[in-house]
């Protein structure tokens, strides 16, 4: 498997898992006041998964245009 395709793979759980993170953080704000508690913790996951996502995207970009 190349380097590329080896990427996408990636990109692809990366996306499932940001896309798994953003519902968990809509849900909590569904449910606000309820477990406002969580919100850092929530956020957090979200903003790390969305981090991970973008970098991958760009490492992609770059090895695709060289």
């Amino acid at each position: 498997m190349s380097d590329i395709e080896t990427l996408k793979a990636e990109l692809k759980k990366l996306s499932a898992k940001a896309t798994s993170a953003k519902m968990d953080l809509h849900d909590l704000s569904e449910e606000l006041p309820n477990d406002w508690e969580k919100i850092p913790e929530v956020a957090a996951k979200a903003f790390a998964a969305f981090t991970e996502l973008t970098a991958k995207r760009a490492e992609l970009k770059k090895l695709e245009s060289q």
